[in-house]
């Protein structure tokens, strides 16, 4: 009996998937809306900016904090100062410093004024000198003239042109809106100065040099430096010079600029490479999202998981692994499909027959022909249970390999205990058996699926050797692999049908053999649990007569 061409598929599985997505009462197919990728959409992409832009945050943080920075430049400032002072005073001591009555000595207020009016202008400070009493004797804000002292207010330079000039201003204007530093004490300018205003004065006509940060309430800082004027190692004086720390303000400004531009840069590139490492992770992974999402609804398969595998990344293996997947999920659906077929061709067939024969057993009156009648029905009630509880047994085979958990099984020991048994239940057959020596050919499975197949495969040999005939088994190693051989003394299997007694209800059965006894099963069954083994199982006739049977597996 030869295999019928399977019938068509009744395209239920497409029905179905397609109903599920289907809006009720008006017969459309509801699909999901096409969305353009926006980068900024996708949080894995703000995720991926947000931790890179982490770094650049950190650095333009590090403008508020120069601590370190400022305080060695005012030292610097500081000391800069003091040198000054000294030159200014020296020059005061010597120039501006008479000798009076019993020796004293006393500073020339108005020549003190010209000369340290014409030295701080040149050094670009203020400077202001008190005498031995702690009284102002000279302001270099202060010029002489006939009508008396004159107070110079210098005005700040014109504004530079420029975006680097304009930052710079708009810097400082932003500084003086910061609260003043209460750990510095406030600059003030009394209406009328005396050294006791000034504690670096009140040091400096001690005979020891002194400075001083003090914070000015316009914004800014102001530095002091006070030394004494001496003459013949006698102290005369006092000498302060200040300065607003404009160049304290210009340095840090420069450092603050350098990192500004710095931190643009590093901006820049963060978010450049970020968009670029979201545009090759997010995107292609939003790509297979929405094209899972499209087979979900039962698009079919116009619409496959794209194939990114030769990115030659884990979102390539994702993506060659949802397609696997899918292909698979289509092919399984495809299987079911004609599966459901040749079942219900099967199992026409003897309903059919059994229809035909309950008909006619009602309009019999003869014994004898309804006895016959009721023998063929029940023929083909045993076939249908026969056949039913095979397709049972081949529908449960994928689901069982899928859950059950594989353990090491010994095949020499497996064939030896399946030879024994046979040979003690067959009289007119033999069974010899050839096994590697010392070596157990150990596979990992399921040792009750396996027994299954080398039952089928030692049952269909029985089916087809004579009598007095020889079934031969033989295992062997390949390699990783092992190979189980069933080799039987029959006619063999029909030129271009090798591969076609693995399909399902194929039946090719020798002659005399009755009508029904076999499903056509046992061999797809064995070839499903054989592949579920990850191995392989094929046909071939032997050049001495007989069919050969040959497994193989893949060694513990």
């Amino acid at each position: 009996m030869t295999k019928p061409e399977p019938q068509p598929g009744t395209g239920r599985a497409k029905t179905s998937a397609r109903a599920a997505s289907e809006q009720p009462g008006t017969g459309r197919v509801k699909t999901p809306p096409r969305r353009r990728w926006n980068p900024l959409s996708s949080p894995l992409t703000r995720r991926i900016l947000l931790v890179n832009l982490v770094a650049p945050i950190i650095l333009a943080t590090g403008l508020l904090y120069l601590d370190r920075y400022k305080q060695g430049l005012i030292r610097s400032e500081l000391a800069g100062l003091a040198t000054q002072a000294e030159m200014v005073a020296g020059a005061v001591g010597e120039g501006a410093v008479s000798e009076q009555a019993l020796g004293f000595l006393e500073i020339n207020q108005d020549l003190a004024q010209h000369m340290v009016r014409r030295l701080a202008k040149s050094a670009q400070i203020r400077a202001r000198l008190f005498d031995a009493v702690g009284g102002l004797a000279a302001d270099s804000r202060f010029l002489l003239s006939a009508k008396g002292n004159i107070r110079i207010e210098d005005l700040d330079p014109p504004r530079k042109l420029g975006w680097l000039a304009t930052l710079a201003y708009w810097w400082e204007a932003a500084s003086t809106w910061m609260p003043l530093d209460e750990s510095l004490p406030v600059h003030l300018e009394p209406p009328r100065q005396k050294a006791e205003h000034f504690p670096e004065v009140v040091a400096a006509l001690g005979g020891r040099g002194q400075g001083v940060v003090r914070t000015d309430p316009k914004g800014g800082i102001i530095l002091s430096a006070a030394v004494p004027v001496q003459r013949y190692k006698q102290v005369v004086g006092a000498l302060m010079v200040s300065h607003d720390g404009s160049r304290v303000a210009h340095a840090l400004f420069q450092v603050r600029l350098a990192i500004i531009q710095a931190f643009l840069v590093s901006l820049a590139v963060t978010i450049g490479l970020s968009l670029y490492m979201a545009g090759t992770i997010a995107r292609p992974i939003r790509r297979l999202a929405l094209a899972a999402e499209q087979v979900r609804h039962g698009r079919g398969r116009a619409h496959r998981i794209p194939d990114l595998s030769a990115r030659g990344d884990e979102i390539g293996e994702l993506s060659l692994a949802l397609k696997e997947m899918t292909e698979a999920l289509w092919a399984r659906m495809d299987a079911i499909e004609r599966f459901a077929a040749d079942v219900a061709h099967e199992i026409k067939n003897p309903l059919t027959s059994v229809r035909s024969a309950v008909e006619t057993a009602a309009r019999l009156s003869d014994p004898e022909k309804q006895k016959k009648l009721l023998s063929i029905i029940q023929d083909d009630v045993e076939r249908l249970n026969r056949l039913i509880s095979d397709i049972s047994d081949a529908s449960r085979v994928d689901a069982e390999m899928s859950r059950a958990d594989t353990e090491p099984v010994p095949l020499a020991l497996l064939l030896e205990t399946l030879a024994e048994v046979y040979r003690s239940t067959s009289e007119t057959l033999h069974f010899p058996l050839e096994l590697p020596a010392g070596d157990a050919l150990v596979v990992e499975g399921i040792e009750g699926r396996l027994v299954q197949v080398l039952r089928n495969l030692i049952g269909n040999a029985i089916s087809f050797s004579p009598a007095g005939g020889t079934i031969q088994l033989a295992a062997s190693r390949h390699g990783p692999h092992i190979r189980i051989s069933v080799d039987d003394g029959g006619p063999g299997i029909p030129d271009g049908k090798l591969e076609a007694i693995f399909d399902r209800f194929y039946s090719e059965r020798p002659e005399g053999e009755k009508f029904g006894t076999h499903s056509g099963l046992g061999l797809s069954i064995s070839k499903q649990i054989i592949d579920a083994h990850g191995g392989r199982i094929w046909a071939e006739n032997r050049s001495e007569g007989g069919a050969r049977f040959v497994l193989e597996l893949k060694a513990a």
